[in-house]
């Protein structure tokens, strides 16, 4: 699924250049669920915005489903970022002025869902994460772990092949933050690929493989 070959990601100032990346070597397969770890300014959440086409490497070549990503234009990018991956934040990025269930349908309006398809998967979300009762609240009406649930249920509400997920829990207390965790491992066994930047050796403990980073290196 995923494929990258030495990926490097720096930024140069005429004098230095300043690595965030370095000879980046790694593949993905479909299905799997992969944890990246390593410590504060290692590369982690730079690497998962690359592998996400949020941002771009300055070397390297990237291939999903052995589409030569690294030569895409911006237009290309964003249609396979919307037809394929789903993003959860640590911060949630939900639209603040949007209730529950406009910050839902709004994946589904940039796919262009039909009305009647839209209306019913929404409805079928707010149902599955319990949250019927709050569809027409805001997000600044809603406690973290409410708010880092609608953020996962919008992420996968288009049914994306590809799940990303940065320090999902972060802010959540443990509980919550385990409930978020068995929601991704639900997801992994109905076949979604899952790959989440996280500190804890609890959550990485939730996928088949971990993948560990310092200072811009994968550690051997």
């Amino acid at each position: 699924m995923i494929k990258l070959h030495n990926i490097e990601k720096y930024y140069n100032n005429k004098i230095i250049k300043t690595f965030v990346l370095r000879n980046i070597n790694m593949e993905i397969a479909e299905g799997e669920f992969v944890s990246i770890m390593g410590p504060s300014g290692a590369g982690k959440t730079t690497l998962l915005n690359i592998i996400g086409m949020l941002d771009s490497a300055s070397e390297g070549e990237y291939y999903f489903y052995d589409e030569p990503v690294h030569k895409m234009n911006e237009k290309k990018l964003s249609q396979l970022h919307k037809s394929y991956i789903g993003f959860v934040f640590q911060q949630y990025h939900l639209i603040d002025e949007l209730t529950v269930y406009e910050n839902l349908e709004t994946p589904l309006l940039y796919q262009k869902v039909k009305t009647n398809d839209r209306k019913g998967r929404v409805a079928e979300t707010l149902d599955k994460f319990n949250m019927v009762a709050k569809k027409d609240l805001f997000p600044n009406q809603l406690s973290g772990g409410q708010q880092q649930l609608v953020a996962i249920a919008r992420a996968i509400i288009a049914q994306p092949k590809l799940i990303l997920a940065d320090e999902p829990t972060g802010n959540l207390h443990s509980d919550q933050g385990k409930e978020i965790m068995e929601i991704l491992k639900a997801l992994n066994k109905q076949g979604t690929t899952i790959v989440q930047v996280t500190h804890s050796e609890t959550n990485a403990e939730y996928g088949n493989r971990i993948i560990h980073l310092k200072d811009g290196w994968i550690e051997k």
